[in-house]
């Protein structure tokens, strides 16, 4: 790989030539960005590793409203509205199913919007799939970047399949595990907070129309978020375990077991815990590139450059934010320079580490046992500064 030059003044955006953009990974971040570009007239090539392009895993997702803003310019809003479950309160209840407090949530979005939608992850990505397909994208499944050659005013890109092509900007949208990121020399990688979770679909009880939550019993958290009218999207987190030690047939009997210290509606939950692939067990990780997120014209959105625990919920939110920034960045009048990257690192990092820190100090207290945290205090001063546009 050839050194990654700084960008020079560029007269692209003058030049009354469409400009190409390469989009590595068809998540939510990737997904999201290529819709906002073609919208802006940019060209853009999608190439997605999986064949299939579909989320697998993951039984549901809160989307909150600052996520369901970005949503809204994506154009999928009415559908997620439609097929998931929209709730404006959530409720903390004791191991046996008492609620200790209930209220209504920050709206993150504005007042316009919901506080947050529960649907199935699944579904979400069919949807922005969709939209990424109306858009004229070109599309490769199957496809990864192998090697990037820079210069000055392009990137040529060299394809898994053989192909090469060349790209005045190439965005690295791959994920957590982000290839884009090291090929670039960016050398931050994901740190394990210590905590694991189990996840799983569920029919949705009569009644159970928010999100509720228990902090105690035999797991830190033990939860359930409405997804649609007929299902429910439920977690039980626990202390990390040791991923190569379980076995993938006996996630189900795990989330029983786990779950029968848990009254009120999860007897009913459990019962629907019989199919172990239907269960997904996965590790909370922190992960944040304070760095550039850019090497010349190579550029991180979403998980390549920052993740942290769910404990906020906010994951999908700050990906869908890097992805409108940028395209926001991209389509005005300045040129595609280094100064146009910095300053979208400059508006992301101050809002995505408050969400990080934020996110991982709340899973911190909990493994610390910490009975005096003031947990009411974080998670109203970190909704309240979302309320805030990126």
């Amino acid at each position: 790989m050839t050194p990654t030059p700084a960008l020079p003044h560029s007269p692209l955006r003058s030049s009354g030539r469409t400009p190409l953009v390469l989009v590595i990974g068809g998540g939510t971040s990737g997904n999201a960005l290529t819709v906002l570009l073609r919208r802006a007239g940019i060209a853009v090539d999608l190439v997605e590793a999986s064949p299939d392009w579909k989320a697998s895993l993951g039984s549901g997702i809160t989307l909150q409203g600052n996520a369901l803003r970005v949503l809204r310019e994506v154009g999928v809003l009415d559908a997620i509205e439609k097929d998931g479950y929209t709730a404006d309160g959530l409720a903390i209840l004791t191991p046996d199913g008492t609620v200790l407090a209930a209220h209504e949530e920050l709206r993150t979005g504005g007042d316009d919007l919901p506080a947050h939608i529960g649907m199935q992850r699944p579904r979400l990505q069919q949807l922005l799939i969709e939209q990424v397909r109306a858009s004229g994208a070109d599309i490769r499944l199957g496809t990864t970047a192998t090697a990037f050659d820079q210069h000055e005013d392009r990137v040529d890109v060299a394809f898994s399949d053989g192909t090469s092509r060349r790209y005045d900007l190439v965005v690295g949208a791959d994920g957590l595990h982000s290839a884009t990121r090291r090929m670039i020399g960016i050398t931050d990688e994901p740190v394990p907070t210590g905590m694991g979770i189990w996840r799983a679909p569920a029919p949705r009880p009569a009644g159970i129309t928010r999100t509720e939550m228990v902090y105690g019993g035999p797991c830190f958290i033990a939860g359930y978020c409405p997804t649609s009218e007929d299902t429910v999207y439920t977690y039980l987190v626990e202390p990390a375990r040791d991923r190569a030690s379980l076995d993938p047939g006996s996630y189900a009997d795990e989330m029983r077991r786990l779950s029968e210290g848990y009254g009120g509606v999860w007897p009913q939950l459990r019962a629907a815990f019989t199919d172990p692939k239907a269960v997904n067990y996965a590790w909370f990780d922190r992960h944040l590139v304070t760095g550039p997120w850019h090497r010349g014209r190579v550029v991180l959105v979403g998980d390549a450059a920052h993740c942290c625990p769910p404990t906020f919920a906010q994951g999908a939110a700050m990906s869908l934010e890097d992805a409108l920034v940028l395209a926001e960045l991209l389509a005005g009048p300045g040129d595609w320079d280094d100064r146009l990257l910095t300053a979208y690192h400059s508006r992301r990092l101050p809002r995505v580490r408050m969400v990080v820190d934020a996110s991982v100090q709340l899973a911190q207290w909990l493994l610390d046992g910490e009975r005096d945290a003031d947990i009411p205090g974080l998670v109203h001063r970190t909704l309240t500064a979302l309320q805030e546009r990126p």
